[in-house]
């Protein structure tokens, strides 16, 4: 049986905190971790949970803000599920591109909340079950091999001031820029494999582009590829993030 899932509340309304609480320990599978009625607090208490509800309106710093410094904790960030009132294209899109689980819009019901944490739980044990059984990328076995483990090494991120950022640049391969590389590796998944022309819709660039950058990822040991069959035809090249076991 799987072990239960520890959910921190994040809400400036005490009601709200209390009333989420009350639903998520009535959810099978889930247990309340602890609460925050700030930002700061929440994000002190993040990295001991698997699941955060959010709340985007908060009264020391954004939701969004929360999100993006909770995923500053690498192997220890939690999923994040935003429970908010703020509906508006900016704020949600902003919380899409962060990679949360969900976004349910303020009020919902007991039934509705349980039906997305116990839809989020099947779907959490799918993606861990598909990790274990992915098999390893050429890259992936050649790290192994000559470090022991299937981490990627991080990147270094480009600094802010203009004269450093030439010289990270300078770096990569020439025609290649940093800040479409990162939206490339956000746009990958190391479990759902894409296709380069599904890769390059999502980042709005051409395919051959997509392709330059999917091939520095591949020579780095960054991504894996995988092979579709179709019927007829050449088999589909498919490319996923390395698989980076948390350590």
């Amino acid at each position: 049986m799987s072990a239960a899932l520890g959910v921190l509340i994040v809400d400036d309304d005490q009601g709200a905190r209390a009333l989420h609480s009350r639903f998520v320990a009535e959810t099978p599978g889930f247990f309340v971790a602890g609460t925050a009625a700030t930002g700061r607090s929440a994000l002190a208490q993040g990295g001991r949970v698997d699941l955060v509800l959010l709340d985007m309106r908060l009264p020391d710093i954004s939701g969004i803000e929360v999100l993006h410094r909770l995923r500053t904790l690498g192997a220890d960030s939690p999923d994040v599920f935003v429970i908010s009132s703020s509906h508006d294209q900016v704020t949600v899109r902003q919380a899409l591109a962060a990679h949360v689980v969900g976004y349910l819009v303020k009020p919902f019901t007991q039934d509705v909340l349980q039906q997305r944490l116990l839809r989020y739980a099947s779907e959490s044990r799918a993606r861990s079950e598909a990790a274990r059984a992915l098999p390893l990328g050429q890259g992936e076995i050649d790290r192994l091999l000559s470090t022991g483990t299937l981490a990627v090494p991080p990147r270094t991120p480009a600094p802010a001031e203009a004269g450093a950022a030439t010289v990270a640049h300078a770096r990569l391969p020439k025609g290649l820029a940093e800040v479409t590389l990162d939206r490339v590796i956000a746009a990958l998944d190391p479990v759902r494999p894409v296709s380069a022309s599904d890769l390059a819709a999502a980042c709005g660039i051409s395919r051959a582009t997509a392709r330059r950058y999917l091939d520095h990822l591949e020579a780095s040991g960054q991504i894996a590829l995988s092979h579709s069959y179709g019927r007829r035809g050449r088999p589909r090249v498919l490319y996923r993030l390395a698989v980076a076991p948390p350590e």
